[in-house]
């Protein structure tokens, strides 16, 4: 009798992020670790169902890109080919945020709630609100 070969590893999908992202974009953040350790940038995209942020010229990577041309008549060449280099996301535990109201020092983010139900971001090390870039 026939059996189908049986699969060699689970197939699933990568779990969702449940935790909290309090980055938002135009942060200046600070890499604390992997290859990039130490280097400051500004946030440029948040990916909260991943748990990772874009940080502008932090985790370069190579993109090997083709040329295009336009459709129809006319070969006009729409996008030049050749490697493009392009910041690839980090998970957002890789960094931390700069406070600029404590000698530029790396804080972690708290929240805090106002008297007229507004929230505020804090920086936990100085106290100081987080103003939202």
């Amino acid at each position: 009798m026939y059996a189908p070969p049986k699969k060699k590893g689970p197939r699933r999908s990568r779990p969702q992020f449940t935790g909290k992202l309090r980055l938002r974009v135009g942060d200046t953040v600070r890499v604390i670790a992997g290859k990039d350790k130490g280097k400051e940038g500004k946030v440029t995209q948040v990916l909260p169902s991943e748990g990772k942020v874009v940080v502008e010229g932090i985790n370069i990577v190579i993109k090997h890109q083709k040329s295009r041309q336009a459709p129809g008549a006319m070969a006009a060449v729409v996008q030049q080919g050749g490697r493009v280099e392009q910041s690839a996301p980090l998970y957002a535990s890789k960094v931390q945020l700069v406070d600029p109201g404590d000698a530029n020092r790396v804080t972690r983010i708290g929240v805090r709630v106002n008297a007229d139900g507004t929230r505020d971001r804090v920086a936990r090390r100085s106290g100081g609100v987080i103003e939202n870039a």
